[in-house]
């Protein structure tokens, strides 16, 4: 059973222009993969490497062709041995600089070894039976988009709100949390902010007492990565429960990510399957995090539904009741149909629809 991995480019376009700390956002490239049995074709494993412009540890110039190097390796490999060894695949052919394409390889070969269907992982999500509560995202933008934003998001049944804070002006976006809380109490709308290490050393602990008055949830990342001695106090004596995001990203080693996280004693951590290197690599930060106390949630990096859809999957494997940031499946014009819905502030795979990755045949390499 000789496997073949072939990629091809893929370019998602925003429905709206999605603001952050590092900028707006108005298109994304993902780099789908397809795992086939060239001896006995029919099966197709699918899976996405997706890294991030200016946040991926393989946000790096010659992506294409280190990817291009990652599958002429795996396709020298001529596996013809089932079930194999996924593990061991995946650290001695990828390279720990690449997690994206770690992940989007992970994803394409349990995609593959379940029968080729898109089931990464068989639980009660992929089966249709269960939902994934969600946060809604309100990305960056001024008062009256933001505004807008949790309206619709209100409306669609989302309890639990995420605000990207950091690229405009601070007290403006502390107006939208005032109008959001003049209205809802934190037992009603429970309300997270992701500042993606815009605070200053200097400002973090006025901006943090700021941002207490609203009865915040948590606060993703602060401080930029990488100030680990004013991480270990911010954590400790932040009025708001902090969330390592960012902090998490390079980190492969199982003794440093313990190291890490004993060190920091964060209340929350953030996991992102795609920066992070994979779901074995997550597995890893979830072990660790249950034997320190630590609370973590998953959450998608702007993947097509392709990568969201094995994220939840794997997402949906452990008994976590807290909201998953797993709603940017409605972000693109033209993403890939799949099964995936939102419903009333739940993420569900309803089995009654069908995948259509529509796809350029003559665009794989």
């Amino acid at each position: 059973m000789p496997l073949r991995i072939v990629f091809q480019p893929y370019t998602l376009h925003f429905r709206m222009e999605a603001g952050t700390s590092r900028g707006v956002l108005k298109q994304k490239t993902s780099w789908l993969l397809k795992v086939t049995d060239i001896e006995q074709p029919g099966i197709e494993g699918y899976g996405e490497c997706g890294p991030l412009p200016g946040l991926s540890f393989d946000d790096i110039p010659d992506f294409r062709e280190q990817l291009t190097e990652v599958c002429e390796l795996f396709n020298q490999l001529d596996l013809d041995v089932f079930p194999f060894n996924l593990s061991i695949i995946l650290q001695q052919v990828i390279p720990e600089h690449l997690p994206s394409v770690r992940c989007g390889i992970e994803m394409a070969l349990l995609d593959f070894m379940n029968g080729g269907q898109r089931i990464q992982y068989k639980n009660a999500f992929s089966k249709g039976e269960k939902g994934i509560p969600m946060n809604g995202l309100i990305w960056m933008g001024s008062y009256d988009h933001m505004a807008e934003q949790i309206e619709e998001k209100l409306a669609l049944g989302y309890t639990t709100l995420k605000m990207k804070v950091g690229a405009i002006d601070f007290e403006q976006e502390c107006r939208v949390f005032e109008s959001v809380r003049s209205r809802f109490s934190a037992d009603q709308i429970t309300l997270r902010v992701d500042a993606n290490g815009a605070f200053k050393p200097e400002e973090v602990y006025s901006k943090l007492r700021r941002l207490s008055e609203f009865g915040l949830h948590s606060i993703e990342q602060p401080i930029k990565a990488g100030q680990l001695d004013l991480l270990t106090e911010v954590c400790a004596n932040s009025p708001i429960p902090v969330a390592l995001d960012e902090e998490l990203i390079g980190i492969f080693d199982y003794r440093k990510k313990f190291a890490l996280l004993k060190k920091t004693q964060p209340p929350f951590i953030i996991l992102k399957p795609t920066l992070l290197g994979g779901f074995q690599h997550c597995k890893e930060w979830i072990e660790i995090a249950n034997r320190l106390s630590i609370g973590w949630w998953m959450t998608s990096a702007l993947e097509s539904n392709i990568g969201l859809n094995a994220i939840a999957q794997f997402t949906a494997s452990f008994d976590n009741q807290l909201p998953q940031g797993l709603g940017t499946g409605q972000l693109y014009h033209n993403n890939i149909d799949s099964p995936l819905k939102t419903d009333d502030g739940f993420l569900f795979y309803d089995k009654s629809k069908s995948w259509n990755i529509n796809l350029d045949e003559n665009a794989w390499c």
